[in-house]
């Protein structure tokens, strides 16, 4: 058994699993459909490949906070009319339809470390490989939001959970708390929930998604010989 470790970090991200309208939540964490379609665009696959995405749906996730970042909601208007519609309608005396307005959520300053868990080892170093040389842009949840790198820590030999509890802080801890791990769990597990956000088809005409059973634990900070306080913009000076 081997786990893929990812970081995902950047200055935003968003992980939406309940949006409806105008309203455009995020999750506190992300969310195995957005992992599975990042790792399919970094391989190059297609919207309605279903067999690829039934291949990565059966990897085993879990996902680590080492730092939940804070939330900001930001209010987006966009007009719903193009720029000749809105000045034929001007010319014609019509009134100005009212521009469409919706409330974006995001995660600021979060890092968290993903593990992906599979008995087939050609399959998570096929993805290793994609991650550092992808055939589409990357982001984490939405195209606002590319990863700051590494995004891809290596394969790690052992369980999803042992490997997770092992490995080193990503980011300094500011208050020594527990790091909070949401897991696949077993649907015969009494303490399993149910999630909405498993990926069953990413075609543009008709998104589905299915449910997964997930359970959560609370973990110890592993040691961080060294560590440093995070930085989200420093890609960028």
């Amino acid at each position: 058994m081997a786990t893929l470790l990812l970081r995902l970090a950047a200055p935003l991200q968003s992980w939406g699993a309940d949006s409806k309208f105008e309203t455009r939540k995020t999750n506190r964490e992300p969310t195995k459909s957005g992992v599975i379609g990042l790792l399919a665009a970094a391989l190059g696959l297609r919207r309605d490949d279903a067999a690829g995405l039934a291949r990565l749906n059966g990897l085993h996730f879990a996902v680590r906070a080492d730092r939940e970042g804070s939330l900001l909601v930001d209010f987006h208007t966009a007009n719903r009319l193009s720029e000749r519609q809105q000045k034929e309608n001007r010319e014609k005396g019509k009134k100005p339809e009212a521009p469409y307005v919706t409330y974006r959520h995001y995660l600021q300053d979060a890092v968290f470390l993903v593990g992906l868990e599979s008995e087939d080892t050609a399959l998570l170093q096929e993805l290793e490989t994609a991650l550092k040389y992808p055939v589409y842009p990357l982001y984490l949840g939405r195209r606002s939001c590319p990863p700051t790198l590494p995004l891809c820590l290596g394969i790690r030999a052992g369980k999803l959970l042992d490997t997770l509890r092992a490995e080193p802080l990503l980011v300094k801890q500011r208050n020594g708390a527990p790091l909070h791990i949401v897991a696949d769990a077993d649907p015969a597990d009494a303490a399993a929930v149910p999630r909405r956000d498993l990926a069953v088809s990413f075609s543009p005409i008709h998104r589905q998604y299915g449910f997964r059973p997930v359970r959560e634990w609370n973990t110890n900070p592993p040691e961080m010989p060294g560590a440093t306080e995070h930085d989200a913009m420093a890609e960028l000076r």
